[in-house]
């Protein structure tokens, strides 16, 4: 069997991460996936946070497995060499302020006329329209406009930050790859390309429904760290440990609550499963003199025959090395020595290879745009007129 995108190209004009992220995603597929960049800084994403002289392990780590084409599209030239692109084209990928790609002549309807069954994904912040539209913003901007980061945190305490980066890669990567294959579907059935519309405010936003459900059932949003899932109960909630460690307890279900409360000799504590106000304070103050009295080692060893939603909380360092992702082969080391993680989906008759690794700015120009048509002495006149940008 070949892999399920085998044979679809994607052009990604995205930078930076919820772009490129959506992109990798398709790439693991099977996807043949073209980063588009300009020829000048190209995705800036390559010098962030990293040393000078050298590219990012961020760009490195959402790159993998793509091709890049580094030509001006400002240039007559460039966009025409674009265009032939664009016709060998399944999908484009655009992560601009809307009315950015329209004024480069690279929106859907200047491309659908030249490729009709063009499935086109247009990710930004908040959309295509409405009246922040043409607005900057970056994950934690949208996790704030969807009321998601002000439920995030301890009580009492500020709005907390995931390090995870939701709206940009849960919402906005994640929700574009969907619509994208999505619409891939529809165009293998016959249908007509699409422009997809994704922004990443509305994908945090349709993902809060926990805390509609609270703010339905109350009138009012739960105060931070006091819903059901936020810490409000003692039954899912956080403890920390002797060496200050944490353990994450997510005993919703009564028979597990049952279970842990039975092995840790807190049977009082079996009717507070859900108790809230002064009740559950007691109950949560209860717990967490307990877990105090060993060592998140200890108690991980001692609760580990027990099926009850008690687990450590591990650092990335120690989740790399554990035992369940290594035996799914989510963690693979590059001959350079360089740390990869695998694709989160897993396909029968589809291995997941890590890919080649992230190209150089217009590493495969001259390839690329000798695919589409251009002969060698047409490429170097527009390398030399600085319209594209091929390795020396």
């Amino acid at each position: 069997m070949t892999a399920p995108l085998a044979g679809v190209r994607v052009l990604d004009l995205s930078r930076l991460l919820p772009g490129p992220m959506c992109s990798l995603y398709l790439a693991d597929l099977g996807a043949d996936v073209v980063k588009v960049e300009d020829t000048r800084t190209g995705d800036y994403a390559r010098a962030l946070d990293a040393a000078p002289g050298s590219t990012s392990s961020m760009f490195r780590a959402v790159n993998r497995g793509k091709r890049s084409v580094a030509l001006d599209l400002k240039d007559a030239r460039g966009h025409a060499a674009f265009m032939a692109l664009v016709r060998t084209a399944d999908v484009v990928l655009e992560g601009f302020r809307p009315g950015v790609v329209a004024a480069l002549g690279v929106d859907y309807p200047a491309l659908a006329a030249a490729r009709p069954s063009l499935v086109y994904c247009s990710l930004s912040g908040y959309g295509q329209d409405g009246p922040r539209a043409g607005m900057a913003g970056h994950d934690i901007n949208y996790l704030g406009y969807a009321g998601v980061l002000d439920a995030t945190g301890a009580r009492g305490g500020p709005p907390a930050l995931s390090s995870v980066q939701i709206a940009d890669l849960l919402g906005g990567a994640a929700s574009a790859a969907m619509a994208i294959l999505a619409a891939l579907v529809g165009t293998s059935r016959g249908g007509s390309g699409r422009h997809i519309d994704v922004a990443m405010a509305d994908a945090t936003l349709a993902h809060a429904v926990f805390g509609v459900h609270a703010l339905e059932r109350d009138g009012a949003p739960a105060p931070r760290g006091e819903d059901l899932l936020t810490g409000g109960v003692p039954c899912y909630a956080v403890y920390a440990t002797a060496d200050q460690r944490f353990l994450a307890v997510g005993a919703l279900e009564v028979k597990f609550w049952s279970a842990l409360c039975t092995a840790i000799g807190r049977v009082d504590l079996i009717a507070r499963q859900f108790a809230r106000g002064a009740a559950g304070d007691d109950a949560r103050t209860s717990l967490q003199a307990t877990f105090a009295t060993a060592t998140l080692a200890q108690w991980t060893d001692r609760l580990a025959h027990l099926d009850c939603c008690v687990t450590p909380v591990l650092n990335l360092a120690e989740a790399l090395t554990d035992a369940q992702f290594r035996a799914r082969g989510m963690v693979h080391r590059r001959a350079d020595g360089t740390t990869e993680l695998a694709s989160p989906f897993r396909v029968s008759g589809h291995a997941f290879v890590p890919g080649r690794p992230a190209p150089a700015q217009g590493e495969h120009t001259r390839t690329l745009l000798r695919e589409a048509g251009y002969g060698d002495a047409a490429l170097d006149a527009l390398a030399q007129a600085g319209v594209i940008r091929m390795p020396a």
